[in-house]
């Protein structure tokens, strides 16, 4: 006998169950009651067949066909909002919503002034801005445009190259002046750096740079690039940073310029079937620009 598909309610609870670990903490995110969310949870158990969660001391536990789950779920739920924001364009298509991902230092640094000139200049679209240093899937429609700093591979995504992005070493002025300022790569050890920490990119690029610099020899660990730049903004070390964000910030100083230097190409990317669009091409096309604009042309 063919399984009844359980009512969207249901996995919308099931999501903020796993987000917040408790009934009574998903009621107040969805603005439900306990009771109801609860109710939710075991229709959706019977529905599928499965056992989701576990009960403990400290709330629910999901068990392993729930983590599973869990992805797809989210894809479903990010497939509605897409909906939405299509459906939101209505006739004027310079009205509705556009999603937009990028990474933390991109959404955080770079951004903000690129989209309050897109709002000037198009009123009627609202931005929706995820954060995230994870590729997001737009296949899924996670987002409608990505700024990527690696290239998209997915044959259904329509992908243009910016231009690279260029990094270098750099350290404020202040902490230069107080430990002096590195001559050539073999002082750096002596330094304090800033670097990832479960992330090896940092411990890759010093490779190339021949340093053999692991993760115990970084003074200050996140893998949150947005974290590491306000650390080197602060004084605590020397750190990588793009050139285009150091330059709005005359305090951070150029550490080894001419040895220590390489670049990332940035990409944006938008579903195949989105492109005729308008308000998202109007998106894409003005961050194509302004994006542009901020890494030089294209090589």
């Amino acid at each position: 006998m063919a399984r009844n598909e359980p009512d969207w309610n249901l996995y919308r609870s099931f999501l903020q169950v796993m987000k917040e670990g408790s009934l009574s903490g998903a009621a107040r995110a969805l603005g439900a009651t306990q009771p109801t969310v609860g109710r939710h949870i075991d229709a959706l158990e019977a529905a599928l067949d499965v056992k989701l969660f576990t009960r403990s001391l400290d709330g629910l536990v999901p068990t392993e066909a729930a983590r599973k789950l869990e992805n797809s779920v989210e894809a479903m739920a990010s497939l509605s909002k897409a909906i939405m924001r299509t459906a939101s364009a209505g006739e004027a298509e310079e009205h509705g919503t556009v999603r937009i991902t990028a990474s933390e230092v991109i959404g955080v640094e770079v951004l903000p002034p690129v989209l309050v000139r897109l709002r000037e200049s198009h009123p009627g679209i609202s931005i929706e801005l995820a954060l995230s240093n994870r590729n997001e899937d737009m296949l899924h429609a996670a987002a409608d445009v990505a700024v990527r700093m690696v290239r998209p591979e997915q044959a259904a995504l329509v992908a243009k190259r910016v231009g690279a992005v260029r990094l270098g070493l750099f350290a404020h002025r202040n902490y230069l002046k107080r430990y002096g300022v590195p001559k050539e790569h073999g002082d750096l050890v002596h330094h304090a750096l800033i670097g990832f920490d479960r992330d090896p990119t940092f411990v890759h690029l010093a490779k190339s740079w021949g340093l053999n610099i692991g993760r115990e020899d970084f003074a200050f660990r996140s893998d949150s690039d947005h974290a590491q730049l306000a650390t080197l903004r602060s004084g605590g070390g020397i750190g990588v940073c793009q050139t285009g964000i150091a330059r709005r910030h005359p305090e951070l100083v150029p550490v080894l310029a001419e040895s220590v230097k390489f670049s990332l190409d940035m990409w944006l990317a938008m579903h195949r079937d989105r492109r005729n669009e308008h308000r998202i091409k109007i998106v894409f096309d003005h961050l194509s620009k302004e994006l542009g604009a901020y890494v030089g042309k294209p090589e």
